[in-house]
This record gives structure tokens, C-alpha cells and sequence, in this order.
């Protein structure tokens, strides 16, 4: 059993076994979760956060969950007066991140998987877990009911903050992401101190929690998914259900290309190995993302034309002109994008 200290917090402590991470604490903790055992405003001894094992059915989590909490609570010595959140995201790809200021402290651990990311209000069909980011945040300090309330909400907002400095997307839209379908979180307090009141964004306590959880959630990503800022731009637009082989499957019923949907995927390729046109490409992508949701600024006026004008930056080829506005209609993609890679394709395509 591997234990980690917890900053500035020596009434607890931080341990993990197998596929279980736990805070613990003789004294217990106020409590206010989203845990599935357990939640809800509780007093505890324990948070669990638990790894689904490699080779456990969706089938047997969802017919008795309770039945995984219960053999993983026992690894850590934990029998009653605890509540426990469950993950498929790895336990050894966890992160701890804790800052004090000002006779506060909060230590974070998270644990962050994004393979089903999703933009809240979109629909979503799905029937299994995969991935989740769970997070437990502990405050030595004393807030009221209502800044605990307030800090749960600031942790929410840090770490989908964390999500769009990694620009993860919805699985199900290619939306940029809010959080994944099966997240959880869990703040904690030790009850010492003087009274606080305030948990939102602006507060000490707020802005400690809020760095605190985005920075954790932030590297658990990466550690767990490979979601790093370096990928590549293929990467970045086929999160967005752009991806090379179905943007070479639209050009591909262009007649005027003369060329087939191989040829087309090959010269994507070896495009965006071109830095000044990958950056071009990336920039079409986050200025449809905007004229997706309807945000298109007044000085556009027409989004066809300032699409057109936009990818004349990259080539202003006469052959263009060439082209019926007819075959243009049949490439089913996005303005920004397909204008900036039309004429790619024109300076590359005999």
C-alpha cells in the first residue's frame, strides 16, 4: 500500500492499492458528492475512487455495482462511513495537485479519461462507461453549506476549463467538450478553522480549488489518454468528425479534381506535413466551430464569401474559376475548411 502526503493536511491521508485511491481520515469529513455510492451531502471517514479491473463487464458493474465498491473498499481497510466513485480511467495515471494560501489549503486528485467526451445539452446515446473524470477536492478549511455548494460548482468549471485548454471534443458532435459522460465529484472538508463563505471562481477558496482541479485534470489527461497540445492537427480535426479519410471521401465526388478518393487522402497527407498549410487547416477548423453555433461576427456579412476570401490566402489559383458551383455543392464540409482545402488540393492536384 503506497501512501502520498497531503499538503498542510495531517489529520488525513492520501493512499492507493491496486485499483483503489483513497483520502482518508479518523476525524471524517463534510461532505457534499456526486459519488454513486453514497453521495449526496454526507458525513465520511473515506473517499474512494475506484478502478473498474481490467476484464470486469459493463454487464456486472451495472447489474451490482455496490459488489465492485464492496471488494474495493476492503483493500483499503474500509468497511463503513465512506462513499466511493467509480472510473474506468487507470488509478496510476492519477494526479495530486495542492496549493495553500492564506490558512487554506486543498489538496486535488483526480483521475481523467475523455474517450467519451460530451457537450452538455447535446444528444447522446450511450450505454457504457469508458473513460470518466473523477475528482476529489479537500478543503483544510471551514466553509459554510452553502460556499461547499459553491466550490462543487467552481470545480465543475475548472475542469472544463481543463478540457478546452486541451481542445477535447464531443465524441458525439465534435463539439468542444464540457466533461465526459460518466464524470463524478467529490469535495470534502475538515471543518477547521475560521468560517468561510465565499466558493465562487473570484474567492481565495474558489481560486485555489480552481487551479488546483484544472491543473490536475489537465495532466490526467494526458497521462491517461495521450491527449497531449503537441498532437498533431489530423488528430485535432478528426475530433471535430473531420478526420482525413472522410474529408478525402467529400473531395472525392468532386469531378473536377479528377481524382480518386486514394489520390485525394494522399495529397491531405502529405499536406499537412506543410506547417504554414497545417496551420492554415487548424484555423479554418476553430472558425467553422464558430459558424457551427451561429456566432458569426457582423463584419462577415456572407460566410460563403468570406470563407472564399479566406481560403485565397492559401492560393489564389485561376483554376478556381473553373469550377461549376454545382461540383462545389457536393463536398459536404464545413465553409472555412473546405475553401482552404479546395485550393491546397488545386495547387497539389494536376
Amino acid at each position: 500500500m503506497k501512501q502520498i502526503d497531503l499538503l498542510n493536511t495531517p489529520q488525513a491521508k492520501l493512499i492507493v492499492e491496486d485499483n483503489v485511491a483513497a483520502i482518508i481520515s479518523d476525524a471524517g469529513f463534510l461532505t457534499v458528492s456526486s459519488a454513486i455510492y453514497n453521495g449526496g451531502f454526507k458525513r465520511v471517514k473515506a473517499i474512494l475512487n475506484i478502478q473498474v479491473p481490467d476484464g470486469y463487464s459493463d454487464l456486472q458493474l451495472h447489474e451490482d455495482p455496490l459488489h465492485l465498491v464492496k471488494i474495493s473498499s476492503q483493500k483499503v481497510g474500509v468497511s463503513d462511513d465512506f462513499l466511493a466513485m467509480i472510473t474506468a480511467a487507470k488509478i496510476k495515471n492519477m494526479m495530486h495537485i495542492a496549493k495553500t494560501e492564506g490558512g487554506i489549503t486543498v489538496n486535488v486528485v483526480a483521475t481523467a479519461g475523455a474517450s467519451h467526451g460530451e457537450s452538455a445539452g447535446e444528444p447522446i446515446n450511450a450505454d457504457h462507461l469508458d473513460g470518466t473524470i473523477n475528482i476529489i477536492v479537500l478543503i483544510n478549511a471551514n466553509p459554510t453549506d452553502s460556499c461547499l455548494v459553491a466550490t462543487f460548482v467552481t470545480a465543475t468549471e475548472a475542469k472544463t476549463a481543463a478540457l478546452n485548454d486541451l481542445d477535447i471534443r464531443s465524441r458525439y458532435s465534435g463539439e468542444a467538450a464540457t466533461g465526459s459522460i460518466t464524470d463524478s465529484l467529490s469535495v470534502a472538508t475538515t471543518g477547521t478553522g475560521p468560517t468561510i463563505e465565499l466558493g465562487g471562481p473570484a474567492s481565495k477558496l474558489g481560486q485555489l480549488i480552481g487551479s488546483c482541479v484544472r491543473a490536475a485534470v489537465f495532466e490526467a489527461l494526458q497521462k491517461q489518454d495521450g491527449t497531449f497540445p503537441s498532437r498533431s492537427v489530423a488528430a485535432r480535426l478528426k475530433a471535430r468528425h473531420q478526420s482525413i479519410d472522410k474529408l478525402a471521401s467529400e473531395f472525392s465526388k468532386m469531378k473536377t479534381l479528377h481524382a480518386d478518393e486514394k489520390a485525394i487522402t494522399d495529397k491531405l497527407k502529405a499536406t499537412l506535413k506543410r506547417p504554414l498549410y497545417a496551420s492554415c487547416l487548424l484555423a479554418a477548423a476553430k472558425l467553422d466551430d464558430d459558424i457551427l453555433k451561429g456566432m458569426v461576427p457582423e463584419e462577415f456579412c456572407s460566410v460563403a464569401d468570406v470563407s472564399e476570401q479566406f481560403g485565397k490566402l492559401v492560393s489564389r489559383d485561376k483554376k478556381i474559376e473553373d469550377i461549376p458551383k454545382s461540383d462545389l455543392e457536393t463536398v459536404n464540409v464545413t465553409p472555412f475548411l473546405k475553401q482552404t482545402l479546395l485550393r491546397m488540393l488545386l495547387n497539389d492536384i494536376p
